[in-house]
């Protein structure tokens, strides 16, 4: 049985769904969540003075200076410092301090609190975390608390192969935790019976790991309480569901989980295996005050080795004594009735999964040598098939480490990789291996091969070959011996094909399902809705139609259209491939999506007049709500009634709109507008463009319009739709398709596609008479903050300022690929150069704030990457302030860093787009005829101080998902 841990974004397919690679779910709803201490806030700034003197404008360089550590946090009263203000003619808030004072404010050390129509939207509670019952028949809810204080992630941490590690607690540092547990029942009716709090747990304590048991009868779950202003080493509990009442699963206070990598799994309903700190385990290694020798790292065997920037990786062998001892785990086999057994040798077990039938345990771990190039993922891998109770049975294979795979996409480790249990039958594994040596630029078919296998298999008996790949290798989807989904894909051509399979019978051929672009959406036939067995697994739902001898599926789709996105679900014969649409989501005013299959207890094909689906509900307006729906009659039953988490913007206005870019490529955009906006009335506002380019292999692909229009507009708390709340427009997400057609790649024409999406944008906002052309500020984050500078660099006339969060500006830094380019530098040292802002600081005159986080640990984004680039603005007189928040990393947590983010941009938009009236340019060398231009510059500038993995991430924040 796989197991999943990760919460998935909900506006990507259902993972309870599956045309790509799957995962099974279990049904766990997570809603909107949001997560002092001392620290030193480093913030330099680089401003022009101005003096006038007749017709004449002189600058000077002011010095950079750093804040002092800090005794004590701004207050978080509403006296606290904050750049506050009056109202515009037009309705838009601007600064009130005069610039004396806001260079006074602005230097000053300390923590900042933006105005209170932002802070009062980001301090809103969240809403609790929602997670089902195995027989759907009761809703868990997870409850959370609002943003975490500094203090907490200051604490100190070891960065080891890639993991950051809390010591005093064994965890994964700045893990976010439950703060409370309460069971509804799930009534006939659709409503909900009153709470049952889980009682027991200790004042304070944090929850982590939640976990049912297979027949829905106890949670397991770790708590850490706080010592001495730390978290404890995480215990485990249960819970009784019928009683409510929680206590810890050992008897022995001496015994602590390790949540390094594992935390804990049911074997069966009474039992758990879980990883626990070595009860022998001593002090941590002390790290020798005289080295034993140089660190050496030899190529002498002449390998070729390319790894992207990988961050916190082992540093000599003190760091590799470190890892062993915080990851180093004793295997504990624990009953419900406090007796125990240690199973298995000490080891780094990395993951523990039961087999169907809960019979075996598939065991994987990590041992040396060590690497000093890549993170831990990479290491010697061990896995190995147990017995249940701890016996081993045999190992599987024991990967080398892999320090030498190649960076092309689709480039993969040799030998056997994800080695899983099939969901529909007892006790087999299956796993994929290459026939490319790992290499994606090497041509081969088959490219990858598909095993299956018993856990114990005959002496002799060779692993089956269930299929051939020509493309990578992605996952199957089990339903029976009659039927499974194979898929595989190709990232180079976007090419995605879905294979349907017999795994019990060699006499049928394999065929291919779907064979599509994975780029183009339009086309996206949805992807085949997921069951739970008795054995908690999940395998395809076959659906029964009365008098019907077909083989049906149901495909949950996007529905993405030219119109927008309208979610669907079809009855599909995956014998002729006749479609019935049998649900679609209302497409005036709400979006609607299926989110699991209900009906799932019961063994067997489901009954088509037996289906419950549970959706989802929103609009522009209206905050998401969950319903059941039931067939034959689809009726409706309402089971959630969150309030809005921003009443004060409950009448935003929002608009999907399209446009098209001069080569021809037709570009959206989402338009937001403030409450009672009239632009008849108001005339134009300052806008904010905030956005996050995409690569593409084609130009009709990327002219496809992703999304709905009547979405809820989620705000997160660092999101650019705050501003809102300032009276600015928000142009929010607006296509900026990099796109590289046939044997051309996307990064060739970077800059110049860049530009001009960028310019068919402003020119849109500007038709509309929404935003003023020269009050429009462009902002994002990583490869946002990337796309930001480069911007302000080559397109300086469309943007009064930029606002670039945790970005990478000199990709000379990363030489052996970014993003998803594949190349190394000396493979394209032109595209490499000229796509890196650092190379074009002498041409940035528009005021830019960089923000970046002292901790980042995203490859290729090192904090150096904003402190260089800062220093390269400087050295040309740039307007420029440079913000490094101490502790926070890639994304920030801290409540104290994200209300002082927010401060500094209000502040940066107050100041250099809120009050714009002139795109001058605003070089040091510049002068300007007579008084009038001179004082427009002055307006114009300011005059004053002022996520083993690529740079890809997702930065919206999760408003609705799947926990598994």
């Amino acid at each position: 049985m796989m197991r999943f841990h990760k919460a998935c974004h909900r506006f990507s397919l259902s993972p309870l769904c599956h045309l790509s690679p799957p995962s099974p779910p279990s049904a766990s709803l997570l809603l909107p969540h949001k997560l002092s201490g001392l620290s030193t806030l480093r913030v330099h700034r680089c401003a022009r003075v101005r003096r006038f003197s007749g017709n004449s404008l002189t600058t000077a360089m002011s010095s950079s200076r750093s804040a002092s550590r800090l005794s004590c946090l701004a207050s978080v009263c509403p006296g606290g410092a904050e750049d506050g203000g009056g109202s515009s003619s037009n309705g838009v808030a601007s600064a009130s301090a005069s610039a004396t004072e806001d260079d006074e404010l602005a230097l000053g050390t300390g923590y900042r609190l933006p105005p209170p129509e932002i802070r009062d939207i980001v301090d809103a509670p969240p809403v609790p975390a929602l997670s089902f019952s195995p027989h759907r028949d009761k809703i868990l809810f997870l409850k959370r608390r609002a943003l975490p204080p500094l203090a907490d992630l200051a604490r100190p941490e070891e960065k080891l192969a890639g993991v950051r590690i809390d010591g005093y607690c064994n965890t994964r540092s700045r893990m976010s935790f439950y703060t409370g547990l309460g069971i509804h029942q799930l009534l006939p009716d659709g409503t909900l019976s009153p709470e049952k709090e889980i009682t027991g747990i200790p004042d304070g304590g944090k929850i982590n790991f939640v976990t049912w048991s297979n027949d829905g009868k106890h949670l397991a779950f770790s708590i850490r309480v706080d010592e001495n202003g730390n978290s404890s080493k995480p215990t485990v509990w249960v819970a009784d569901v019928e009683t409510g009442e929680a206590r810890p699963l050992f008897k022995s206070q001496d015994i602590f989980l390790n949540a390094i990598f594992e935390s804990f799994v049911w074997i069966d309903n009474s039992t758990l295996l879980v990883s626990t700190i070595p009860s022998s385990r001593g002090d941590p290694p002390k790290k020798p005050l005289v080295p034993s020798g140089p660190k050496t790292l030899s190529n002498e065997t002449r390998e070729v080795v390319q790894v992207r920037t990988f961050q916190d990786l082992l540093k000599d062998e003190y760091d590799a004594d470190l890892f062993d001892y915080y990851a180093t785990s004793q295997l504990v086999l624990a009953s419900l009735d406090g007796t125990t057994k240690e199973v298995g040798p000490p080891a780094v077990y990395t993951s523990l999964d039961p087999s169907t039938d809960h019979k075996y345990l598939l065991v994987s771990s990590l041992h040396r040598p060590y690497s000093f190039v890549v993170p831990c993922g990479r290491f010697p891998k061990k896995v190995e098939v147990w017995t249940a109770d701890g016996k081993f049975v045999r190992e599987l294979c024991d990967l080398p480490l892999a320090e030498d795979i190649p960076i092309a996409s689709n480039s993969v480790r040799k030998g056997m990789r994800s080695i899983n249990w099939r969901a529909d039958k007892p006790s087999t594994l299956y796993w994929a291996e290459t026939q490319d040596g790992g290499d994606a630029k090497v041509e081969v078919s088959p490219r990858d091969i598909v095993y299956m296998q018993s856990a114990e298999p005959l002496a002799g008996e060779e692993p089956e070959v269930l299929h051939k790949l020509d493309l990578r290798y992605g996952g199957i989807s089990w339903c029976d011996d009659t039927l499974a989904l194979v898929y595989e894909s190709w990232y180079k051509t976007r090419r995605t094909r879905t294979w349907v399979i017999s795994p019990g019978s060699k006499d049928v051929s394999p065929r291919i399902l779907f064979d599509r672009s994975s780029e183009d959406v339009y086309s996206d036939p949805g992807s085949t809705m997921l069951r739970r067995t008795a054995a908690g697994t999940y395998v395809i739902a076959k659906i029964k139609k009365e008098n019907d001898e077909g083989t049906y599926v149901l495909l949950n789709g996007s529905g993405a259209t030219p119109q927008g996105n309208v979610p669907f679900l079809d009855l599909f014969d995956i014998n002729n491939g006749n479609k019935e649409r049998i649900w679609e989501s209302d497409k005036e005013k709400y979006f609607e999506t299926v989110v699991a299959l209900m009906s799932d207890q019961k063994e067997g094909d489901l009954r088509m007049e037996d289906l419950k689906i549970l959706t989802s509900k929103e609009s522009k307006t209206e905050n998401t709500q969950y319903s059941l729906q039931l067939w034959p009659d689809r009726k409706v039953q309402q089971i959630t009634n969150f309030p809005h988490p921003y009443p004060q913007l409950a009448s935003l206005q929002k608009e999907m709109i399209r446009y098209q870019r001069k080569d021809g490529v037709q570009l959206t955009a989402t338009l937001y507008l403030p409450p009672g906006y009239d632009p008849s009335k108001d005339g134009p506002l300052p806008c904010l463009f905030w956005s996050y380019p995409g690569e593409f292999k084609s130009k009709d692909a990327a002219s496809q319009v992703r999304g709905s229009p009547n979405e809820f507009a989620g705000i997160g708390s660092t999101s650019a739709l705050l501003w809102l709340a300032r009276r600015f427009a928000i142009l929010s997400g607006p296509t900026i398709p990099i796109i590289g057609e046939g044997d051309e790649e996307a990064n060739d024409r970077y800059v110049e596609q860049l530009v001009a999406s960028a310019e068919a944008a402003v020119e849109e906002v500007v038709r509309r008479g929404v935003a003023h052309p020269s009050k429009i500020a462009v902002g994002g984050h990583s490869y946002g903050a990337f796309m930001t500078a480069n911007l302000l660099a080559h397109a300086p006339h469309l943007f009064s300022c930029g606002i670039a969060r945790s970005g990478a500006y000199n990709r000379t830094l990363t030489p052996f690929g970014f993003q998803n380019e594949d190349r190394t530098l000396w493979e394209a040292t032109n595209v490499y150069v000229e796509m890196s802002p650092f190379m074009s600081a002498n041409k940035i005159k528009k005021p830019i704030l960089l923000i970046h986080g002292e901790e980042d640990n995203n490859p290729g984004t090192l904090t150096m990457q904003s402190d260089r680039f800062f220093n390269a603005l400087k050295g040309h007189g740039a307007l420029c302030r440079l913000v490094v928040l101490p502790h926070e990393s890639h994304g920030y947590s801290a409540r104290e860093s994200i209300m002082h983010v927010l401060w500094e941009t209000d502040r940066w938009l107050q100041k250099y787009c809120v009050p714009n009236t002139s795109d001058a340019d605003t070089s040091p060398d510049q002068s300007t005829e007579g008084s009038d231009s001179a004082d427009k510059v002055a307006t114009a500038t300011g005059g004053g101080a002022n996520p083993e993995f690529g740079e890809h991430e997702d930065h919206s924040k999760l408003r609705r998902s799947l926990l598994w």
